[in-house]
Formats: C-alpha cells, sequence, structure tokens
C-alpha cells in the first residue's frame, strides 16, 4: 500500500508518516483500558465483582463489536449452552423432526385380548408426556386391543449409555433437572407433589401429579400456624427406597397450596405405572408387570407409532424454560442422526461439535461436557458464543430458533424481569446459572432500534443468583438505552 504526501518540508514528513501510527496505538491502548464502559463498571463494583472475572460481547449485525471485552477467556457459560445444542439440531434434524414411540405385538389377539407381551420400543422422544402417553395409549385400544394379558417390554437398545448417579452434579438426586437420559423417558420421570391444609386443621393433604400405582407415600406432615413461606414450605422430602417417599416438617397454614416437582422412580417403574393408569381410563385391562428386553423380530411392523410434537416446537420449551433434561435427550438424537445409532454420549458431542465448525464456529477449547450446561467442564468464550448467535441469525432456520428464545417482561425465564419497563418485549435471550456462575445471551432490539447480539458471562466463586441477575439486568439495562 502506497501513501500520497503532500508538499511538505522533509523534516515533517517524518512525523507525517508516524501519525497513523500513533494514533493505532493509542486507540489500542484505550480499548485495552477501557475495557468496559464506566457505567458498566460501576454495576459490577456495586455487587463485588471484579472486570476479569466477566466477558462480554456486544455486536451489530455485520460490524465489528461494539464491546468485547475478555472474549477469547474460555468460561462456563452454564445454561446458554442450550443455544448450541438447539441450534445444532434444527440444523442437523430440521424443525419438522419428530420422534417415534412404537408398540409391537406378537402374539395373536382374540377378540380384543392380546394373548402375551406388548413390546414398547422408545425412540428417546424428550417431550413423551402424560398427554402424550395418552395419545399413545388411546391408540392401542382403538387398534382393537382392550386387554393385554402378558407383560410390558421395554425395549431401550435405541440408547447404549452409561448409566449416571443422578446427585453426581450437585449432591441432589431427586430434582427433575438432574434426571439422566433414557430412551423412554415419560414426564421427565418427574411427579408433581401438591400439598394443601387438611381439612381437620391438622393434617397436610397431599396428591400427586400423575398418580402412579408404584409410589407409595408415608405423609409424616403436620399443619402449623404462619405464613406460605421458608424453604420448600417446611416440608423435608426423603426417598427411602425407589417408590417410596417419606414426608416430613411443618407446612404453613398460610399456603393454600404449594407443590414440588421430584423423582421418585426408575424410568422404567415411572413408565408402567403412567401406561397402566391411562390405559384404564381408555377402558382398557392390564394387570402384568414390566421387564426390559429386545424386539424378537426388528423386520416387524409396529402396530402402534406415536409421534412427538415437532422439534420446532420443542426447542421453545428447551430455551423459554431452560429443560435441561429435553436437551440433554436432543444432543443424543444428533449422534443417532449423524452417526446412526444405538445413541452414545460420545456421538453427541462429535455431531455438535462438527456441526459447529461446518458452520464456521471456533471450536479450539470448546468443551460440550453436557449439552443442558449441567456442568463445572463446560468451556465456551464469548466470542465463540457471538458466534453461535450470528450463525442462528443467518440460518434459514432463524424464525423458530429465535422464537424459542424468553421474551423479555412476557414469558419463560424473563418473565417477570424487565416488566413494564423499558426493554420489555425487546430481547429475546437465554439465561443460565450455577453457583458462581451467573449468564445471558441473545439478541435485543435498543431504544433506537437498532439490533445487537449480546453474550455476557461471568465466573466468579460466591456469586449467587440473585446477584448475578442484577448485574444482568444492570448491564442489559444500559445497553438498551445506550447500546
Amino acid at each position: 500500500m502506497s501513501f500520497w504526501l503532500p508538499m511538505v518540508s522533509t523534516k515533517y514528513r517524518f512525523f507525517i508518516l508516524l501519525l497513523p501510527l500513533v494514533l493505532l496505538l493509542a486507540l489500542g491502548s484505550s480499548r485495552a483500558v477501557a475495557g468496559l464502559p464506566h457505567a458498566l463498571v460501576q454495576v459490577l463494583e456495586r455487587h463485588d465483582v471484579p472486570q476479569d472475572a466477566v466477558s462480554l460481547w456486544v455486536q451489530s449485525p455485520g460490524a465489528s463489536p461494539s464491546i468485547a471485552h475478555r472474549v477469547d477467556v474460555p468460561r462456563n457459560p452454564a445454561s446458554t449452552m442450550k443455544l448450541v445444542t438447539t441450534l445444532a439440531a434444527l440444523d442437523i434434524l430440521g424443525p419438522s423432526h419428530r420422534w417415534e414411540t412404537r408398540l409391537y405385538t406378537f402374539a395373536p389377539v382374540e377378540n380384543g385380548v392380546l394373548k402375551g407381551d406388548l413390546y414398547v420400543r422408545g425412540g428417546g422422544d424428550p417431550f413423551l408426556v402424560t398427554e402424550e402417553v395418552w395419545k399413545l395409549a388411546g391408540a392401542l385400544r382403538r387398534s382393537g386391543i382392550e386387554r393385554i394379558e402378558g407383560d410390558l417390554i421395554f425395549d431401550l437398545s435405541h440408547y447404549d449409555v452409561v448409566p449416571e448417579d443422578p446427585g453426581d452434579f450437585d449432591g441432589r438426586p431427586f430434582r427433575a433437572y438432574n434426571q439422566p437420559p433414557h430412551a423412554l423417558l415419560m414426564n421427565f420421570n418427574a411427579v408433581r407433589f401438591e400439598f394443601r391444609p387438611g381439612e381437620d386443621g391438622r393434617s397436610v393433604r397431599v396428591t400427586t401429579d400423575p398418580p402412579l400405582s408404584h409410589l407409595q407415600l408415608d405423609n409424616r406432615l403436620r399443619l402449623a400456624a404462619g405464613p406460605c413461606e421458608g424453604y420448600q414450605r417446611g416440608v423435608a422430602y426423603h426417598v427411602e427406597n425407589p417408590g417410596r417417599v417419606r414426608l416430613e416438617g411443618h407446612f404453613p397454614q398460610g399456603c393454600e397450596e404449594y407443590s414440588l416437582l421430584r423423582t421418585a422412580l426408575g424410568p422404567e417403574a415411572y413408565a408402567h405405572s403412567l401406561f397402566t393408569e391411562l390405559w384404564g381410563q381408555w377402558g382398557g385391562t392390564f394387570e402384568g408387570d414390566w421387564r426390559t428386553g429386545t424386539l424378537p423380530n426388528e423386520a416387524a411392523e409396529p402396530r402402534v407409532v406415536h409421534q412427538s410434537p415437532p422439534l420446532g416446537e420443542l426447542i421453545r420449551l428447551i430455551n423459554k424454560y431452560s429443560n435441561n433434561v429435553m436437551a440433554r435427550q436432543l444432543k443424543l438424537a444428533l449422534g443417532v442422526a449423524v452417526y446412526e445409532g444405538p445413541a452414545t454420549v460420545d456421538k453427541g458431542h462429535a455431531a455438535i461439535r462438527a456441526m459447529l465448525a461446518r458452520n464456521g464456529v471456533d471450536t479450539q477449547g470448546l468443551e460440550l461436557d453436557n449439552a443442558a450446561g449441567l456442568s463445572r467442564s463446560n468451556r465456551m468464550t464469548a466470542r465463540q458464543l457471538a458466534q453461535v448467535l450470528q450463525v442462528g441469525r443467518n440460518s434459514p432456520y432463524m424464525p423458530e430458533y429465535l422464537s424459542s428464545l424468553a421474551i423479555s417482561g412476557e414469558d419463560g425465564t424473563l418473565r417477570r424481569r424487565f416488566v413494564d419497563a423499558p426493554g420489555a418485549g425487546d430481547m429475546r435471550l437465554k439465561t443460565g446459572y450455577l453457583n458462581g456462575v451467573s449468564a445471558v445471551a441473545g439478541y435485543m432490539r435498543t431504544a433506537r432500534g437498532e439490533e445487537r447480539m449480546v453474550v455476557l458471562m461471568i465466573n466468579h466463586p460466591g456469586l449467587q443468583h440473585w446477584r448475578g441477575t442484577r448485574i444482568q439486568d444492570g448491564i442489559l439495562d444500559w445497553l438498551y438505552a445506550n447500546g
């Protein structure tokens, strides 16, 4: 490149040639020192979070980032990892993809009676909830079967995964979000326990949704005076063995109702109980047990094929409500689609990494330990996550991707944030939290009507959920008004 210099004295030409270099050094120094706008530094200082614990990327589509603070530092992204998983799913599977759960009969059916076992082949459906199982049972009833004389045989061969301890992550094995993937996972293997004051003024009435025959309750709760507050409203939850739950403590009279979502059964016992209950609602009869096995004839035609809702709908549940179990099921489906079955964790990892590389996302240093973000080992930089957002925005499936994100002040994890405030309805974001981790990423339309892509990651020991949320809100508020 050549520079044209006007006619000036020779002794000044050196300084003119040097001027661009001086300006570049000055700008570089300014950026390095400034890093974050002063207003955002103040937000961090108010909550005792150092700047080096924060990565922030702000960018208009197609332009260079307006803020790029420590964007190449690998950090734990928490649940913003779901942005990667769901984008990979749209790219690999397409928004119309549906999972299948199949029912097979190999014994004769005489006068509506199946003279043998019913085989249930799980396909890893991430949303096989009560309503969907009810449809499955209804389809079987309409196929001409009224009574099943054998057992339920669960074919789980679609998955080849190592058994996990649900408590490995945080020591809370009965929390619904810790449920490991399973080829035949009904209702995320969770039970909603609902508590209400008893009519006698002393006891506590407990019901479960769904009602499950394999679940036994030992209710030792007592009613106590007081407002509806306190951790779990005073309810102590214990699983003495699979299928037997003991409830203890004092439940406040001020609570008209309260609920806990927990696990209590193994996935197979859960599926057996739920199917039996819903089969009975269709007028069907079944008194058999369950066991695992494989189809005696792989070439057999299924008697019933149940399809899930399409992926384009399901990713809304994953991203808006941060459903960890669904995200992990999703990753396994990607491995099957790319490398064929059975599904394994390694295949899922490889499929996601290959999709990112194919779309120009830098995968160096990327750690994909858990597709839901429920891991201490996941690592990603703000730059990498911003690249993911850019790919999502340019994707032919951009409408499905953006519509899967929570809308500020309206739904999902943002339904109680930015309500009746500047920015309400103008942000589509995915939030993420772990102990010591707070993250948010997505898209916003600023007060000036300009589009921005935003990635914020904070990794700081001792950072609580509420502090992380306040920092997020302070930074997002400023970006909305000034970004």
